[in-house]
């Protein structure tokens, strides 16, 4: 049971984020404001953190091939760019103490570092015409918002399944 509860989270969350991106863009003041949730990566950075960097690495490849094929049209950036994220997480966590609040810290940390490292790929290949200034106020500042939220919310709880899960595999490997 322990076993399959984190894809299955993993799906949920999965098709749960074009779910909560009808709620964007956001119009407040004449000004809009687009929120993007990014509810499977910060599951895969607690599993980087809790679990193991390998699975995490896996889930993220096969989680960004899902995303690429399903919601952008560029095959191949979130499959590479979901397992580096978990991988920074990793190589992080190792450098700081794995205490909750430093894991939600890293999180947002790191979905900021994933919302720029996109906007920088799209500006590449000419994929959006906004500016830095623009990205930053209209899209990051309310992702990273609307993103803390979830952490908040969520973080934990995918501390305890992911923390559970890592236990009952150590139990089961001795």
């Amino acid at each position: 049971m322990i076993r399959s509860i984190i894809p299955l989270i993993a799906m949920v969350l999965f098709f749960l984020e074009p779910v909560f991106s009808l709620f964007s863009p956001l119009e407040i003041g004449g000004t809009l404001y687009t929120l993007v949730p990014r509810f499977v990566i910060v599951l895969l950075i607690f599993l980087a953190v809790y679990d193991s960097r390998k699975r995490a690495v896996v889930y993220g490849i096969v989680l960004g091939l899902l995303y690429d094929m399903f919601y952008i049209d560029i095959i191949g950036l979130y499959a590479f760019l979901y397992p580096l994220i978990c991988f920074i997480a990793a190589m992080i966590i190792r450098q700081v103490h794995r205490h909750i609040v430093t894991v939600m810290f890293l999180s947002l940390f790191l979905v900021a570092l994933l919302e720029t490292l996109s906007y920088v790929f799209a500006s590449l290949i000419s994929l959006t015409t906004i500016g830095s200034e623009e990205f930053i106020f209209s899209r990051l500042i309310p992702t990273m918002i609307a993103n803390s939220l979830f952490v908040i919310m969520f973080g934990w709880i995918f501390n305890s399944f992911v923390y559970k899960r890592a236990l009952k595999l150590e139990r089961d490997a001795l």
